[in-house]
């Protein structure tokens, strides 16, 4: 028994040793493309050791770097309020509706879980933002949207249903009133959920483009995202265009094709990288847990 134990386990690391590389490997190549010359890389093709290491593609992407630096500002921002202002209507919501002594409990339930299997479309969404709450290029509009997820609703409550009712009905007696109980007892309480939680919507608003592409025009409120979306596009319209490259005078032999979209990918992700391991500790914990009732 114990070696057959030892075995199994053996196997299991061995397994999430495997998992591991098939997730860092990918991205170490990224970094590695990234930093390779491009004439390198049309003669040799990807390697995870450059053989002539080149900037060309920060550079490229690097060329204006206020306008750089401003976009990482707006995708902070909106990164950081929307987090916030999300992860407080998502616990507001979860914990009125896994009140068990709430009436309509069961019917709001129903009513948050019956909007992720419909949406109201694109088309009424701009309308909404823009001709009724007048949002165009405005920050806002990168917020209201994508504010509250029912995903979100249902998982954090699961986790705030673990909670003992006679917690709340305690706090009560000595003179607590709700919105104490909530920020008081409440929030401590549900901390892993929270992180976890905190750490998607992060995901989710630092990942977005979409909404900007709709609606913000005014060159100073573009988002990262939005940025280097539209800088990859400028990339494969010159590359694909040799004709007109050519009329303007442009030499296409050394400009940083692949490894510029590679430089894309690290100028995007990075950031993300380096925060989700201070949360990984939360993240399985609230997630597996907040899973488990709903």
């Amino acid at each position: 028994m114990p070696k057959k134990f030892e075995i199994s386990k053996v196997l299991l690391n061995l397994l999430f040793i495997l998992l591991s590389l098939a997730v860092i490997l990918p991205f170490l190549l990224v970094i590695a493309v990234s930093l390779t010359d491009e004439k390198s890389l049309t003669q040799n093709g990807y390697q995870f050791i450059p053989e002539t290491v080149s900037l060309d593609a920060y550079r490229y992407l690097l060329d204006s770097p206020d306008v750089l630096f401003r976009a990482y500002g707006v995708t902070i921002t909106v990164t950081v309020v929307g987090a916030l202002l999300g992860l407080l209507l998502t616990a507001m919501t979860a914990y009125v509706i896994s009140r068990p002594d709430y009436r309509y409990n069961r019917p709001t339930t129903f009513y948050v879980f019956f909007t992720m299997l419909f949406s109201g479309g694109l088309v009424p969404s701009y309308i909404l933002i823009t001709q009724y709450l007048h949002l165009k290029d405005s920050l806002f509009a990168l917020i209201l949207p994508i504010l509250l997820s029912p995903f979100n609703i249902m998982v954090m409550k699961g986790f705030m249903s673990k909670i003992p009712l006679e917690i709340i009905e305690s706090a009560k007696i000595d003179g607590a009133r709700e919105f104490r109980i909530f920020f008081r007892i409440i929030l401590p309480l549900s901390t892993p959920a929270l992180a976890t939680l905190g750490l998607l919507i992060s995901f989710s608003y630092w990942n977005e483009w979409f909404n900007a592409m709709l609606y913000i025009d005014d060159p100073n409120k573009v988002p990262l995202q939005l940025l280097l979306v539209r800088t990859l596009n400028s990339i494969e319209f010159l590359t694909s265009n040799s004709e007109f490259t050519q009329a303007l005078g442009i030499d296409l032999s050394s400009f940083p094709n692949n490894s510029a979209r590679m430089a894309i990918a690290v100028l995007a992700g990075g950031p993300m990288l380096v925060i989700f391991p201070f949360f990984q500790r939360f993240f399985v914990k609230g997630l597996t847990v907040g899973s488990l009732k709903g």
